[in-house]
Formats: C-alpha cells, structure tokens, sequence
C-alpha cells in the first residue's frame, strides 16, 4: 500500500470501498481497508496441486513449468502450491542441491527457477488462467548460511554452549535430524516482525494468494494469531497449516493437514487398521474442530513420495478408492506432481529426478473427482452446512458407503470395497434413488437392498 493511497484514506475515506484487487479473486467482504479479511469466497470448491517444481520439467524453471498450465486448468486444479522457491543454503546442504526448505534468502527466488520477472509473469498466467498460486513459508527454521544467522543470531535457538542448532524434538530433546537447517527462536518478538514482513511482501511483490506453513506447529500459536490478520489486511488469503490441531484453526488456518487419517488409509490398504477407524475419526473430527474447519486429504505428497514411498509403495491396489475417499470426505483434496503420470517412484529429494509426462493414465481419473468438487456443492470448503451420511450395508467390515448432501439438487453417494477380494453390496438403508456414475456417466438407480457387484478395493461414485 503506497503512502499517497494512505493520504488520500485518511481524507476521503470512501475511497477504499472502491479499491480492487489486482487479481481473479472474487472478494465479497466489506471490511474496511485496514482490517482482516475473510477467507477468499473463491475457495468454497477449491482443491490443492503441490508443484515440485525442481522435478517438474528438464529445466526446473518458472517458464518451463507455464506451459503445463493448460494441462493443469483442464484437469480441474485450482490452487497451486509450489514448494519453497527461495534460494536454497550452500553451508551443510544435503545432497548436490539441496532441500527447497533450507532457506538462503526469505524475500529471494533461486536463480535456478528464473528470474523475479519470470515468476511475476507466471503468476499473471495462473491468475489469467482463474488459478492461485499458493507459497509454502518455512518459518521453524532457515538455511546455515542465510544472513539472519550472522545479522540476527538472537533469533535463533542455542545450545548449553552458546551455539546455534538445529531443530530439536521437545519429546526427547534430540535432533530430528534436519541437521542443514538451524532453529529459530521464537522467544524474540523482533522475529515474528521480520516474518510478518516477508509474507507480506510476497503478496505485495508477487501478488500471491496464500501459504502453506511449513511445520506450523514448530512456532507458537501466539505468532498465528497475531500475524494472520495483520498479513490479511491487504488481501484476503488462503492460510494452509501442516500440521492437525483445532487451535490452528482458532488462530487464523483455513486448512490443516489430516495426518493421522493418512496414515490411517495406509494401514488400512495393508489390512493393519479396521474400517470401523473412519467413523471414529469423523466423529473425533466433528467434535474437536471448528464447524467451517477444512481438513486437506491425500495420498500422496512430497514428503511421504519421496521418505515412505508412492502410493502404489503404502496402499497398493487401494490406491485409488482412497483417493475417492480423499476427494470426497469433508474437506478438500490434494494431488502431488506427477499423480496423474502414475508417477510410481520416490523422487530424490536433494538430487535431480524430473517426472516423465510421456503418459498420463491417471489424468482422466483425477479431472473426474476435481470436477466433481468444482460443480457439487455438496463437496463444499469452509461449510457447516454440509453433512456426511452414513448408510448400512451388508458387510460394515468391508464396505463404506456414505452421502455428502447439500440440498435436493446437490448430493452424491460413495461407496467403497475397502478389501482385497470381489464383494457384493447391499445398500440396506437407502430408498430408490437416481444418480449419474461420476466415472461412466450412465445413469445409476440404488434400489433398497439391491446387489452391486464391486472389485477387489472397487469404488462407486453417484451423483445427483
């Protein structure tokens, strides 16, 4: 905000109901200029595209990358969240080029991306293109040789001896292991300034429309919840945590991380954990979070790709029910780089090891949910008004059916074969009702007690 907009506030306080942003976002809230906004309308059907953008194409830049766009538009994405894109530490780097997450230069871009022009005009394309573009924020830690650590080593935490360290586990008080990276302080308040600047120039330089926040639960609760409304009162974004807890949400997050539900369908693929978990967790979810709490599901993601393996790795055959499953519960979908190739190995994480996108088997698979999301109401972020329904079959060892409902005209069914072998399901509580088969698109009348013969880990989606 320049200091002539400032004057002409402070005189003629009318001018800012007229001021616009500058991007596609569709922003209804009639907040005065100098308080916080609401979360974005548009993200009331919004799903997430993680961008590893060094695997990404051969040449691992913003302009490589910009030729994807209409590719990723037509499969249904809406948000893009790139992986840190800052200029990465040379001092203790892993690897032969390091990790995206040992940040040289909060307010740099890595020259191995492109240049800021470079960036500015691919951000311009996503907007132009009714896309957002989402910055993954590192705030528990910086790079060894970032300038903070000379300029400002109060800020960061110290052992016995005086020296800096690394992130330390508080359960044991040993190192995570994260050893190319030193651990901020958050003790110091002149910290939580600097970090309220750099999102905030992002937004202003770049015109970003949100964060994801690297471990978000590593910094203070406190810090959220002063820094989130100050970073929104120039724009309204959207805040993703990585991290579970309701309090995220109470301090300003729009969207956590489902971890634990995760690695529940992980156990479940290998027949480690009871279905029965799902209700209990649902259950557990609707009684601990906020009522408008978005909760980010998937099967796959940067960190679990390249340390525990693909989802064809963790969940086998399952892979794509739960996927369904992930697009279809209470909260919004995230596909990883590479998904729709059936990308079906660990990237490196510190090398080189770009994605093959000679075939896209997977594509057509993801366009149908994505859309499913954009255009039923049912699936809806952000919504207390949405409701998951239950219905008995004749196996509730196996088989998980439910309805999302948001009015007579916006409803699906699901269900699922979460075993290894052929079944038979029986919907035993559900009267006639005419559906559309998401993946078919022939029509799909589920009868009381009719039998649906479904594959081993088969899915149905139907939609009225």
């Amino acid at each position: 905000m320049n200091k002539l907009y400032l004057f002409l506030f402070g005189i003629m306080s009318f001018a800012a109901c007229k001021q616009q942003s500058t991007t596609t976002e569709q922003d209804n809230n009639t907040t005065t200029q100098n308080s916080p906004k609401a979360t974005p309308d548009w993200f009331k059907n919004a799903n997430v595209y993680e961008v590893n953008l060094r695997q990404y194409t051969p040449e691992g830049t913003f302009k490589a990358f910009e030729a994807h766009l209409p590719r990723l538009k037509k499969m249904g994405v809406d948000i893009l969240w790139f992986m840190p894109i800052t200029p990465i530490s040379e001092l203790k780097r892993k690897g032969t080029l390091g990790s995206y997450y040992a940040v040289k230069d909060f307010k740099g871009l890595n020259p191995e991306h492109g240049t800021a022009e470079d960036f500015k005009h691919l951000v311009k394309a996503i907007h132009d293109a009714g896309m957002y573009v989402m910055l993954d924020f590192v705030p528990n830690h910086s790079g060894w040789d970032n300038k903070l650590i000379t300029e400002k080593p109060d800020w960061y935490t110290k052992n016995a001896k005086g020296e800096i360290t690394d992130p330390i586990d508080p359960s044991t008080g040993k190192s995570w292991g994260w050893t190319d990276v030193a651990d901020f302080n958050y003790d110091n308040k002149e910290l939580w300034a600097y970090m309220t600047e750099v999102l905030k120039f992002w937004i202003e330089e770049y015109d970003v429309d949100g964060y994801r926040c690297d471990v978000a639960h590593g910094v203070p609760i406190e810090f959220w919840k002063e820094i989130i409304p100050e970073v929104r009162k120039n724009k309204s974004i959207v805040m993703l945590a990585e991290a579970e807890g309701a309090n995220l949400h109470e301090a300003g997050f729009d969207v956590t991380y489902a971890w634990e539900f995760h690695h529940a369908m992980n156990e479940m693929a290998k027949g480690k954990k009871d279905i029965s978990f799902i209700d209990e967790y649902l259950k557990k979810n609707a009684a601990e979070y906020p009522a408008n709490a978005t909760r980010m599901y998937f099967t796959s993601n940067h960190d679990e790709n390249s340390w525990n393996g693909t989802e064809y790795e963790r969940m086998g055959d399952a892979h794509k029910a739960f996927a369904v499953m992930s697009a279809t519960l209470d909260g919004t979908p995230l596909v990883y780089s590479g998904q729709e190739a059936a990308l079906s190995r660990r990237l490196e994480f510190f090398e080189k090891d770009v994605i093959e996108w000679t075939s896209l088997p997977m594509e057509d698979f993801y366009t149908k949910l994505l859309a499913l999301k954009k255009r039923n109401t049912s699936l809806m972020n952000a919504s207390d008004k949405n409701t998951l329904q239950r219905h008995k079959t004749n196996n509730e060892e196996v088989f998980y059916a439910y309805r999302r409902m948001k009015d007579a005209n916006n409803e699906i069914f699901v269900a699922l074969n979460l075993s290894d072998k052929k079944q038979t399901l029986k919907v035993l509580d559900l009267e006639a009702v005419d559906y559309t088969n998401v993946f078919t698109g022939e029509k799909f009348t589920i009868k009381d007690k009719n039998a649906i013969e479904m594959e081993a880990w088969g899915y149905l989606v139907l939609e009225k």
